[in-house]
């Protein structure tokens, strides 16, 4: 897992071929003006989507895992919490191949909160709750990377 604002996002490029398409698309592109829905990048290899979430609290949010894609989260209209716990902290649960994600029931380990100017990137090593917040729904991008 990498937290950080996105002026520092180039600073990750050399973890992944393809954060470098994310980086020009965050440069030449608002997100905030996005429509809601999924934006193609390079195919299924690289995507963004556009959503707005109902707010959570820690206690309703399930942590998951994704096998295939990494996951760039960007809260977009409010401060948005993340639960993480290691993949290899968590119990063996069904993995759901066509939508890439496996659920977990419980708590997080660790919560860490970011800001609209902030990202999170999760491995698929990493556990991750994500939609928790005070608002009563967040504007987020999240950006779906070949891992």
């Amino acid at each position: 897992m990498v937290i950080d604002t996105l002026e520092n996002l180039e600073k990750y490029v050399s973890l992944n071929p393809l954060f470098k398409d994310v980086v020009e698309f965050v440069k030449s592109n608002d997100l905030n003006a996005l429509e809601v829905g999924k934006h193609q990048i390079k195919g299924g290899d690289l995507f963004v989507n556009i959503q707005v979430a109902k707010g959570k609290t820690k206690e309703a949010a399930l942590l998951e895992t994704h096998k295939k894609m990494i996951d760039i989260q960007i809260p977009l209209s409010a401060p948005e919490t993340y639960g993480y716990t290691p993949l290899c902290g968590l119990p063996s649960a069904d993995y759901n191949e066509e939508k890439d994600i496996t659920k977990y029931e419980g708590a997080a380990d660790t919560y860490v909160t970011c800001k609209p100017g902030e990202f999170a990137i999760f491995f698929p090593q990493d556990g991750h709750a994500p939609c928790i917040t005070d608002a009563p729904e967040i504007k987020k991008a999240i950006f779906k990377v070949l891992a």
